[in-house]
């Protein structure tokens, strides 16, 4: 049974209510806030017929238990990641070349919403993660990734060098990120066809199954003195080469 959860910030709750309106339960609004972009969203929640309930800031942040919700708090249903079955059948859905994202020991939320906001960007068609030792969607990486959590798949798998192996049994080929010997450039390797771009967390990387599940391994060159980049960073760096390869 689906739990109630709460999400805020502008993005998010419009991300939600876009693509979930069913499950809007409650909406708190900033009482001194009267502008445009706010405006557009009690727009949008009026057709549902709920009672905007408006609130000091104060009461927001409670509720929010964050400070940066722009004035907008919403307890929504909270809709569950798909586990290794919903991903195939997603799978079996895609008509266009599957362009997907493993992220492997993700735990940090800001990282996790930051590349899920780059992979909707680049148009990658769905986020993969392990079940377990990962960052899961909350309020905090629904407010970081901007509406992307609510519109880009993402799924949940109980064994990720399983789940690779089945990606590969569809042709689909896993290209890791790791900054080791034997690997590619970035920039040298083919990201076209059926793709899988896979990262590992800042500093340990990917575990040692996942590694070595992978088809190729590519690193990002760098031109100053760091040696990494922050994962959120290098996942958009990742995710853009191959959508710059792959065309529009």
């Amino acid at each position: 049974m689906a739990k109630n959860i709460v999400v805020f910030g502008l993005h998010s709750v419009q991300a939600y209510l876009d693509r979930h309106p069913e499950g809007v339960l409650e909406v708190f609004l900033l009482k001194s806030r009267d502008d445009e972009r706010l405006n557009r969203l009690v727009q949008a929640l009026r057709p549902l017929g709920l009672t905007l309930q408006w609130r000091d800031r104060a009461q927001l942040d409670e509720l929010a238990g964050d400070s940066h919700h722009q004035g907008v708090v919403a307890r929504v249903r909270e809709v569950p990641p798909g586990d290794e079955h919903a991903l195939e059948d997603f799978l079996d859905t895609l008509t266009a070349p599957p362009f997907l994202l493993l992220l492997d020991n993700i735990t940090d939320p800001h990282n996790l919403g930051a590349c899920l906001r780059s992979a909707d960007a680049a148009g990658v068609q769905a986020v993969i993660t392990p079940r377990d030792k990962s960052a899961s969607i909350t309020p905090v990486v629904r407010k970081v990734a901007c509406g992307a959590a609510d519109v880009l798949p993402f799924f949940q798998v109980t064994n990720l060098a399983r789940c690779m192996d089945m990606l590969k049994e569809r042709g689909i080929w896993l290209v890791g990120t790791a900054l080791e010997e034997g690997a590619q450039s970035l920039y040298d390797a083919s990201l076209k066809g059926p793709l899988a771009v896979v990262m590992g967390a800042e500093g340990s990387g990917m575990r040692r199954l996942t590694r070595e599940s992978c088809d190729s391994l590519v690193y990002i060159p760098m031109a100053g003195s760091v040696e990494s980049l922050n994962v959120s960073v290098a996942t958009g760096v990742t995710l853009f080469e191959a959508r710059r390869q792959r065309g529009s």
